[in-house]
C-alpha cells in the first residue's frame, strides 16, 4: 500500500511548531526543541513538562482548556524561537545598548531577559489582536448609522478572515519564512507517518501529505469563523464598548474553535471533511514542501516526545 493513502491509525495530541531552521515538539510529558545550527549539526533542547491541567484542574474543562492551551502554545513558541535565535545570530555580538546595560545594572541579565521575553510576547500578541481583532472592527464603524448588526458583523467577519489570508501571503512571500513554513510541512508529515504507525525514517515521512487537519493555521481560521457568530451575539451603539465586548468575548471564542476543532478532529465523515476544507486550501500557504535535512530535524524532536504508552497520546 501506498504509505502516503495508508489510513491514520492512531491519533496523536502531539504537536508541534515550526520556527527559525528548527522545529518545537511537544507531547503528554516532554517538549523537544531542534535546531539546525549553521555548521549543520543540530542543537537539542529536550524538557519533562507537566500538564497544567494536573496543576489547575480548571485547565481541562471543556472551552477552557482551549484558551489555556492557546495561552501554552504562545508561551511555548516564542520561547522555542528565543532558543532557535542564539544559534542563527551572527557571529559577532552585538554590544548592548546603553538601556540593556543599565536595566543589567540594576536588575541583573537573567531578570532583563525574561523583562525582554515577556515584552515581545505582549507585543506579537498585541500585534495579533490589533490585526485581526480590532482593525476590522474599527473598519465597519465608517459604515453609516443604522446599518444592520448582523450584516455589519457579517462584514467585519468576512474583512477579519481577508487581513488574516492576506498576512499569511506576504508572509509566505519572505524567503526565511519560506524555509520556516517548509519546516511546518516537514513537522506535518513527520506527524502523519507516527500515527499511520510508520518507521520515522526521511523515505516514509516524504512520501506523507503536507496539510494535517489538525494544524494550528487551520485552528486559526476556525477561530475566524466562530468569531462571526460569537460576535453577533452581542451588540452596542457604542463602538468603544463594542471592542471592548471584542477582547472579552476573544476567550470565549478561542475556547469554542478549540473544542470544534477537537471534535471535528476525531471523525473522518463527508461532513468533517468539509467543514475542514477551508483550513486545509489555507495550508497552501503556510505549509510548504520540506528537504530531508528539515525531514531529520521534525523526526528527531517528534522521538524525543513519544510516551512509552501510546495512549497517553491519544487523540
Amino acid at each position: 500500500m501506498n504509505n502516503k493513502n495508508q489510513q491514520i491509525v492512531h491519533r496523536t495530541t502531539i504537536g508541534g511548531q515550526s520556527i527559525p531552521e528548527g522545529i518545537m515538539m511537544k507531547g503528554p510529558r516532554r517538549s523537544c526543541t531542534v535546531v539546525r545550527k549553521p555548521d549543520g549539526t543540530l542543537a537539542i533542547r529536550d524538557e519533562q513538562t507537566t500538564p497544567l491541567r494536573e496543576r489547575f484542574a480548571p485547565a481541562g474543562w471543556p472551552v477552557i482548556r482551549g484558551f489555556v492551551t492557546m495561552v501554552q502554545s504562545l508561551a511555548d513558541g516564542f520561547r522555542a524561537i528565543e532558543y532557535a535565535a542564539r544559534f542563527l545570530e551572527d557571529e559577532e555580538e552585538e554590544q548592548p545598548s546603553a538601556l540593556e546595560t543599565w536595566l543589567i545594572g540594576k536588575i541583573g541579565a537573567g531578570a532583563v531577559e525574561r523583562l525582554l521575553y515577556g515584552l515581545s510576547m505582549a507585543l506579537g500578541i498585541g500585534l495579533a489582536v490589533g490585526l485581526f481583532i480590532l482593525l476590522p472592527a474599527l473598519l465597519t464603524g465608517f459604515l453609516p448609522d443604522g446599518a444592520p448588526h448582523l450584516a455589519v458583523n457579517l462584514l467585519e467577519g468576512v474583512l477579519r478572515i481577508a487581513i488574516f489570508i492576506g498576512y499569511m501571503w506576504l508572509m509566505s512571500r519572505l524567503p526565511d519564512m519560506r524555509r520556516t513554513f517548509r519546516y511546518h510541512g516537514a513537522e506535518h508529515k513527520t506527524i502523519y507517518c507516527y500515527e499511520k504507525n510508520l518507521p520515522l525514517t526521511a523515505e516514509h515521512v516524504r512520501v506523507q501529505p503536507c496539510a494535517h487537519p489538525r494544524c494550528g493555521t487551520s485552528f486559526l481560521f476556525v477561530v475566524m469563523i466562530i468569531s462571526i457568530l460569537v460576535f453577533s451575539l452581542v451588540t452596542s451603539d457604542s463602538r468603544a464598548v463594542q471592542l471592548v465586548l471584542r477582547l472579552v468575548l476573544l476567550p470565549v471564542v478561542i475556547g469554542l474553535s478549540y473544542e470544534l476543532n477537537r471534535f471535528a478532529g476525531r471523525h473522518d465523515g463527508a461532513l468533517f471533511r468539509a467543514l475542514r476544507w477551508p483550513g486545509m486550501m489555507l495550508q497552501r500557504i503556510t505549509v510548504l514542501e520540506p528537504d530531508d535535512s528539515m525531514i531529520e530535524v521534525a523526526i528527531v524532536a517528534l522521538e524525543h516526545v513519544i510516551p512509552a504508552d501510546k495512549r497517553e497520546d491519544a487523540w
